[in-house]
């Protein structure tokens, strides 16, 4: 599945209503839907220091401070923030408070493609070469014998990577140490959609108040 973007979840959304279920301080259960139906619905639910979101893209329990809403909304001097965006979110620090994970859903997993750009990045930062010969030669045995062969399982590939050895003697080294990993589709939708749900619910607050 392609990664979720911003543009994505919004047209994913773009029918969606919000319906308050409970709302006692940081007690809150929100609904957002379009009209009822539950394809790409989904719900914010808090307690004091946790929100789950629950819905048609996957469960997802954070942790961290007492309102957890406030966790979401991204300041503007957050390091993360982008004025080019509607909606902020910080996929890594974000992720580091996770609690649970719903068992349809996950939260990273193996690329390919994030395989063969970490690979290349390897053989650019840390192998020479003693001419553009010998360097054309090294990259089309590595194309031959492992870029060109992946299997789409993150054992084998990185197996057939690590055990690769040119003829000029380049190898990988610590190659344990790199991520082959990209976030899932619906981690990033539920971000987005966390997000999506505090602002609309904000905005609600802000009618009320005026």
């Amino acid at each position: 599945m392609s990664e979720c973007t911003e543009d994505r979840f919004l047209k994913d959304v773009e029918a969606h209503s919000m319906k308050v279920i409970r709302d006692d301080g940081v007690h809150r259960h929100i609904n957002f839907s379009n009209n009822g139906s539950s394809v790409y619905g989904f719900n914010l639910i808090t307690w004091p220091g946790h929100l789950c979101i629950a819905g048609d893209c996957g469960t997802y329990v954070f942790s961290r401070i007492d309102d957890m809403f406030d966790f979401f909304r991204m300041k503007k001097n957050d390091f993360n923030h982008s004025e080019n965006r509607k909606l902020n979110i910080n996929t890594g620090y974000w992720g580091e408070k996770l609690q649970s994970i719903g068992t349809n859903a996950g939260y990273e997993e193996y690329s390919e493609d994030v395989f063969k750009s970490t690979i290349l990045d390897y053989v650019s930062g840390y192998w020479e070469f003693e001419s553009d010969e010998v360097k054309e030669e090294v990259l089309q045995e590595l194309e031959d014998q492992v870029l060109s062969c992946l299997e789409d399982n993150e054992y084998q590939d990185y197996n057939s990577a690590d055990t690769f050895k040119s003829t000029h003697g380049h190898e990988f080294e610590d190659l344990w140490e790199c991520s082959f990993k990209q976030y899932t589709f619906h981690y990033l939708w539920c971000l987005y959609a966390i997000v999506y749900g505090i602002g609309i619910y904000d905005q609600s607050k802000e009618v009320i108040a005026a």
